[in-house]
């Protein structure tokens, strides 16, 4: 069987979505779980269950602090492999990520991942389409960021799914492998043009002083997102590659159009 955590998230409900689809038997793992999903909470070691688990889908838990997300990460493989699990896929950061706020506890967790003993497959999932367009201020004038001129490499989210569900479904094609998946290089005057307005650059000052007011983020955030706008203005996340469109049996979904939907659902007066 396989088991997917973090399924009431987006990434692993599509996930699910498309093992269902592939006709691939296949369990979700949350903390909130739904009718037909198993509990799963990476804050309770005691009460983690992996039996009849072949396959586990570790979807990254890192909405929280480095040392938590690694706590949570190296309880699910102890009891991976205290339940007898034989193979883990974990949704891990693009490698041209290093430098990111948040990859840390990708890379700690990768080699918690090759150290347990079991059979794994590391994929390093680019930054989401959707994400680059939600990161998009809209003014009077048009939109704002401080992405510049530079691009990223984004992913349709049900890109990164499906992948996900490729390598779950066929453990023995993937094991030992890391996977590189990033998509076509887009950019915020890109996205601006697609929605025709104009994009105004903001320098890195000011947008994490407008972060750091933010009542609404957690302390971890406001860096996380700051070295994620920098990184992009200097030319660090733009990298493409092949891995991606040599796991799906069809072609990458437009990143540009996925950024653009996503900041054109913002925009004021839009619902």
């Amino acid at each position: 069987m396989i088991m997917v955590t973090g399924a009431s998230g987006q990434l692993a409900s599509l996930t699910l979505q498309e093992l269902a689809d592939r006709k691939v038997p296949a369990l979700g793992g949350s903390r909130t779980p739904a009718d037909g999903q198993r509990r799963l909470d990476f804050d309770d070691p005691a009460g983690l269950d992996l039996t009849g688990v072949s396959t586990l889908v570790l979807i990254s838990a890192g909405y929280a602090e480095d040392d938590q997300v690694i706590a949570r990460h190296r309880a699910l493989l102890d009891a991976a492999v205290r339940d007898g699990v034989e193979h883990v896929v974990y949704t891990s950061l693009t490698a041209t990520g290093d430098h990111l706020g948040f990859a840390l506890a990708h890379r700690v967790t990768e080699s918690l991942v090759r150290a347990s003993g079991l059979a794994w497959t590391i994929l390093r999932n680019g930054l989401y389409a959707e994400l680059f367009g939600a990161l998009l201020a809209w003014t009077p004038d048009g939109v704002e960021s401080a992405f510049g001129d530079g691009a990223l490499a984004a992913v349709a989210r049900a890109d990164l799914a499906a992948a996900a569900a490729v390598v779950a479904g066929d453990r023995t094609a993937h094991v030992g492998r890391v996977y590189e998946l990033v998509g076509t290089p887009i950019t915020a005057d890109g996205v601006a043009e697609r929605l025709r307005v104009a994009h105004r650059t903001i320098g890195l000052g000011e947008y994490r002083a407008r972060l750091l007011a933010d009542d609404t983020l957690l302390p971890f955030q406001p860096p996380m997102l700051a070295s994620i706008a920098t990184s992009v203005r200097h030319g660090l996340l733009g990298g493409s590659g092949p891995d991606l469109a040599g796991l799906l049996d069809r072609p990458l979904t437009d990143a540009l159009t996925v950024a653009s939907a996503t900041a054109a659902a913002m925009r004021p007066g839009a619902r």
